[in-house]
């Protein structure tokens, strides 16, 4: 999992199939205090999240897999889902 703020959309009118009525989103990582840690990268939206907003992401294809409703062995073209939009985070990282 990762911790994201979303910063911006993605539209695309030519993409791979699995993105057929996705909201391609971008987010960029973020440390528990908010501090980006890497580079932005685009992800599929689950959650409604919208630009501004502190997300977790599924970043493995096995999750996005479940996500969609698909079997294990099943194909897809999708890595990073956003499973949540974050309220706080507390403890210790």
């Amino acid at each position: 999992m990762k911790l994201a703020r979303v910063v911006g959309t993605v539209t695309a009118t030519v993409h791979h199939p699995s993105y057929d009525a996705q909201t391609l989103l971008l987010c960029e990582p973020v440390d528990a205090e908010g501090q980006r840690t890497g580079e932005v990268f685009v992800a599929v939206d689950r959650a409604q999240a919208g630009t501004g907003d502190l997300v977790l992401i599924n970043a493995e294809g096995g999750g996005a897999r479940q996500m969609f409703g698909l079997k294990p062995t099943d194909k897809l073209a999708i890595q990073d889902v956003i499973v949540g939009v974050v309220d706080a985070v507390s403890g210790d990282a």
